[in-house]
């Protein structure tokens, strides 16, 4: 049984990675949120109230964690480097963090080229994640999903440096991507990739 740390746990994906491992795991949760009285624990969860920002919220979390998984919003290069001195201070070396599609301007004429970063600067802060995330030693993957829509599980994978597939990516898709990823640590280890659904 592994252990599982959500940060941004009643965010859209956060919640969606939390009902995927429950159904089809035995993994043990902890779920981090500045709102954890909105959380209905389940048998296999722990929940933590706490800030990002507050490093001594974030150690009580990291204890004994297999992996974390970050789907946060606001100032994430900030984040990304008080979740990366966490995850360091308490040897805790699987790192699962959600960015954006656009932050290496991969996005082509045929998907649209606004939503890289060059036209974008609402993308800085996702590029500045990605950067402290792959400057790390940890054995990190980052996830630039498309827009996020409902639907069922379908997805393609792309590579950094690999034009984007599409402009769209269901929810389901991404929870199957996270599961398979906490429970393979060598799965796209020390990679950036996208993922999309087909149209």
């Amino acid at each position: 049984m592994k252990n599982i740390l959500i940060l941004g746990a009643t965010g859209t994906l956060g919640s969606a990675v939390r009902q995927k491992f429950l159904k089809n795991t035995d993994y043990h949760l902890t779920l981090f949120a500045r709102s954890a009285n909105q959380i209905d624990p389940h048998p296999q969860e722990n929940i933590i109230a706490g800030n990002v920002m507050n490093a001594a919220d974030l150690d009580k979390a990291m204890i004994n964690q297999d992996a974390v998984f970050v789907a946060l919003r606001g100032p994430l290069g900030v984040y990304a480097e008080q979740v990366i001195a966490a995850m360091n201070r308490n040897h805790v070396s699987r790192l699962i963090f959600i960015t954006s599609m656009g932050i290496y301007n991969e996005i082509p004429n045929s998907i649209g080229t606004a939503n890289n970063l060059e036209h974008k600067p609402a993308l800085i802060p996702y590029r500045q994640a990605a950067d402290a995330i792959e400057a790390s030693d940890l054995n990190y993957t980052i996830i630039r999903p498309g827009w996020f829509m409902r639907g069922p599980i379908n997805y393609v994978i792309t590579q950094k440096g690999q034009p984007f597939g599409g402009q769209y990516a269901t929810i389901s898709s991404i929870a199957d991507l996270v599961l398979r990823l906490v429970k393979d640590d060598r799965l796209y280890s020390r990679n950036s990739i996208g993922i999309n659904t087909p149209n």
